[in-house]
C-alpha cells in the first residue's frame, strides 16, 4: 500500500492519546491511527507495527517509555491477549470513568442529544470474580486435556485456570471436572479435522442458591463411563445439581448444539433475583453478573414509576426476569421472546413464582408487536431489552403507535440505543434520563437503562 506513514514491522516511538470503544490505547504518526493492546492515554511507548491497512493499523508494545497514574501493575498479560479482561491494566475508577464517556460520546455524536441527563455510571464494590457462568474450551495440549481461553482473533488455545472475572468457585469446578475426564480418557476435540469428542465444559453457579450445573459440550453422543464421571464429579462437588451433555456435531465456532441430554440430576439450577426465584437451563439467557444484573433490573423499574392500574409490555422477555420482578406493582404485565425455551422457562418461573398476571408469547418482537397492535393491544409502559443489534425499524413503529406512556430501554449497546432514542425521538418521544451501569468489569462494555417519555 502506497504512501502510508508506517510499515508492517517497523518499530515506531508514540503517545497514547485515546481510547478505542474497544479499550485499546490510540496513537496517531502523521494522522494515521494505530491502535494499541495493553496502553493507556497519557503513556508514551515503543511499539512495533503489526499490521498497517489503508485506514489504520495495530501496533504491540515494546517497552513504555511513560507510564499512566491510572495504570495497575500487576497485570495478567493472559487476560488481555485472550480478551478475557482487556481493561486489566486500568484502575477501576478509570475503567468506569471511560465508559461513562462512552455513553456520553453517543448520545452527542449518534442521537445528536448533548443535553441528555447521563446519571454517573454505578460501578461494583468488587469488580472481580462475579461471572456465574463460564463457557471453556478443552483441547489436547502436551498430550494433555487442557482448558484455557483462545488468544484473541485466533482458535489457539491459552492455558489458564485463574480467570481472574469468574466466581472462584466455578474456576476450582473446571479444573476438578477437566481433571475426572482426563482420568477417564475422554479425547479433547480436533477442530481443525472436527475429531475428537470434548468442546467445552460450561459451568454456571447460583449466586445465591449456589446451585451448580455443568454442561459437557460434545461432538458425538458416545461418552464411555458417563455414570462413573458424573459420580466422581458430584462426589467431588457437592454444589452439582446437574449435569448435562449437550451434542454438537458441527464443525462450527457456535457453542452449543441442539441436543441435550441429561446425565445427573435436573436440567436446570434455581437462582434468585430481586427476591424472585427462576429456573436457569443449558440453554438459557441468564445475566452473568447477578449482583449487577439486580442493580439494573432495579433501575428500569424505578425508571417505569409503575402504577397498580398499568399495562406493561416486555419486549425480548427473555426467561421473564424484568416482567416478573415487576409483576406486583402493576395490573398486566405481556411478554414476548422469539426462544420458545426461554419462554417455557418464563412460563414456569411465573408459576414458581405464584405470578398469575403475566402472559408470554413466542415470536419475533417487531412480529408480534404489529400484531398486538392490530388486536388493539394497549400498554402505558413499554420495556424493552434487545440484542446488541437494538432495536428494527418496524418494532419502533409499531412501539409508537401503542402510544404508551413511557419506554424503558435497557441496552448492551451504547451505540444503537443512541440510535433508537434518536428515531424515538422523531415520533414524539424524549429521552429524561440515561444510566450507565457498569455490568462487566475489566472489559470495555457497558450495559445503560434510558427512560423516554411520550410528549
Amino acid at each position: 500500500m502506497k504512501n502510508l506513514p508506517v510499515e508492517k514491522n517497523q518499530t515506531l516511538n508514540v503517545d497514547i492519546i485515546d481510547l478505542s470503544h474497544e479499550g485499546l490505547g490510540v496513537a496517531k504518526v502523521a494522522g494515521y491511527p494505530l491502535f494499541i493492546e495493553n496502553t493507556l492515554p497519557g503513556e508514551a511507548a515503543e511499539v512495533l507495527v503489526l499490521k498497517a491497512g489503508k485506514k489504520f493499523g495495530f501496533a504491540k508494545v515494546i517497552t513504555l517509555t511513560k507510564k499512566s497514574p491510572d495504570r495497575v501493575e500487576a497485570v495478567n498479560e493472559t487476560l488481555i491477549r485472550t480478551g478475557i479482561a482487556p481493561l486489566n491494566h486500568m484502575s477501576y475508577d478509570a475503567q468506569l470513568a471511560f465508559k461513562e464517556q462512552q455513553v456520553k460520546n453517543v448520545f452527542q455524536r449518534i442521537a445528536k442529544m448533548p443535553e441528555v441527563k447521563i446519571h454517573p455510571i454505578k460501578g461494583m464494590e468488587n469488580p472481580l470474580e462475579y461471572r456465574n457462568k463460564a463457557q471453556i474450551p478443552v483441547r489436547k495440549v502436551n498430550g494433555e486435556l487442557t482448558t484455557g481461553f483462545f488468544r484473541k482473533n485466533s482458535h489457539d488455545l491459552v492455558p489458564l485456570e485463574d480467570f481472574y472475572i469468574q466466581d472462584k468457585k466455578i474456576d476450582e469446578a473446571i479444573i476438578i471436572v477437566r481433571d475426572v475426564l482426563e482420568k477417564y480418557g475422554v479425547k479433547a476435540y480436533i477442530e481443525e479435522e472436527n475429531t475428537g469428542n470434548l468442546r467445552h465444559i460450561i459451568v454456571r453457579r447460583g449466586h445465591y442458591s449456589h446451585e451448580m450445573m455443568i454442561v459437557l459440550v460434545t461432538r458425538t453422543p458416545k461418552l464411555f463411563n458417563y455414570e462413573k464421571m458424573v459420580q466422581e464429579i458430584h462426589l467431588a462437588l457437592p454444589e452439582v445439581v446437574s449435569i448435562v451433555q449437550n451434542i454438537n456435531p458441527d464443525a462450527t465456532n457456535v457453542i452449543l448444539g441442539k441436543t441435550n441430554k441429561t446425565l445427573f440430576g435436573q436440567n436446570y439450577i434455581k437462582d434468585q433475583l430481586l427476591g424472585k426465584t427462576y429456573r436457569i437451563s443449558a440453554q438459557s439467557f441468564y445475566q452473568v453478573n447477578t449482583v449487577q444484573a439486580e442493580v439494573l433490573y432495579q433501575t428500569a423499574i424505578d425508571f417505569a414509576q409503575l402504577k397498580k392500574t398499568d399495562t406493561v409490555i416486555d419486549a425480548y422477555c427473555g426467561i421473564g426476569t424484568i416482567g416478573l420482578s415487576l409483576a406486583d406493582k402493576v395490573q398486566q404485565v405481556l411478554g414476548m421472546e422469539v426462544n420458545p425455551d426461554a419462554i417455557s422457562d418464563a412460563k414456569i418461573n411465573a408459576q414458581m413464582n405464584n405470578i398469575s398476571n403475566v402472559k408470554f408469547e413466542v415470536g419475533k418482537a417487531e412480529y408480534i408487536m404489529p400484531a398486538w397492535l392490530a388486536d388493539e393491544v394497549t400498554a402505558d409502559v413499554l420495556i424493552v431489552d434487545p440484542p446488541r443489534k437494538g432495536l428494527a425499524e418496524s418494532f419502533i413503529e409499531a412501539a409508537v403507535e401503542l402510544q404508551p406512556k413511557k419506554v424503558v430501554y435497557v441496552s448492551c449497546n451504547p451505540a444503537s440505543l443512541a440510535r433508537d432514542c434518536q428515531l424515538f425521538a422523531t415520533h414524539g418521544y424524549e429521552v429524561k434520563q440515561v444510566q450507565p451501569v457498569d455490568m462487566f468489569p475489566q472489559t470495555p462494555h457497558v450495559e445503560v437503562v434510558a427512560e423516554l417519555v411520550k410528549k
